[in-house]
């Protein structure tokens, strides 16, 4: 078996669409919008791409996909040959037991299992919502107020406004709700679920399920995977998406890894 670094982005889809649902993000990243900021390592076993990791560099730490439906075995093996090229501050997105292959020379700090979850199209039923509406540039500083107070610590990339996929809803001209995408590759048919909020005296009132089901009734007719990730603790969130049609797929976990000195 051997290390490869891969810039072919055929070769790479077609590992990665053999789990789709495991691997919307990195299907995703092969987009023009997201792969200049991309690295991709590969595990060859007798001249055959067995396993993929994804880099992400668009964060000031590197954000490294290392997921796998396949023999834990082969994954661990792709991180022990990857080390040397990996930075000393690391989040990663890892099927659960992968970082065993890393624990040697890396203190892991662990941010909970979470759960993949895929929209069943058949499942879902929600219908027109007049007071859900697109956002754009224009809503940007309400977006940020409410994300400042209703998900401090939440990772939004105001570029992702241009894909016209973010929804919300005013009480009394009050942003209260939003929903968007972390990832949309409308050319692979692909959108990852995200930055999905209500301000914190709202809820309780199924807003959080009006917006992503406006993001959800747009994306579906261009879109064939549209997944998001969630806390496999957060019971309230996994039953507002299961109730729109969202089923579990795989479960992973986010971790936080620096280098020993």
């Amino acid at each position: 078996m051997r290390l490869v670094s891969l810039h072919d982005r055929a070769v790479i889809a077609a590992l990665l669409e053999r789990d789709a649902p495991l691997h919307l993000y990195a299907l995703g990243d092969l987009d023009d919008f997201f792969w200049p900021t991309t690295l991709w390592y590969g595990l060859e076993i007798d001249g055959t791409l067995r396993q993929v990791l994804l880099g992400y560099l668009a964060e000031a730490q590197l954000v490294l996909h290392a997921l796998s439906a396949g023999p834990p075995a082969e994954l661990q093996a792709l991180l022990r040959l990857a080390r040397p090229f990996l930075p000393s501050q690391i989040y990663a997105h890892m099927t659960p037991g992968a970082e065993a292959a890393l624990a040697a020379h890396y203190t892991i700090d662990r941010h909970g299992r979470h759960r993949k979850l895929l929209l069943d199209p058949l499942a879902f039923t929600a219908g027109d919502d007049a007071a859900v509406t697109a956002l754009g540039p224009a809503d940007l500083a309400d977006m940020l107020a409410l994300y400042d107070v209703g998900y401090p610590g939440n990772w939004f990339d105001p570029r992702m406004l241009a894909t016209g996929q973010y929804r919300g809803l005013r009480i009394d001209g009050q942003l209260v709700s939003i929903a968007g995408v972390h990832v949309h590759a409308p050319e692979r048919g692909i959108a990852v679920l995200g930055n999905i909020v209500t301000h914190p005296a709202y809820r309780g009132r199924g807003l959080a399920a009006r917006v992503t089901a406006g993001v959800c009734r747009d994306l579906l007719p261009q879109t064939r995977w549209i997944g998001l990730n969630v806390r496999a603790d957060n019971h309230a969130a996994r039953a507002c998406y299961q109730r729109l049609g969202f089923v579990d797929t795989a479960e992973y976990d986010e971790l936080s890894l620096t280098l020993r000195h």
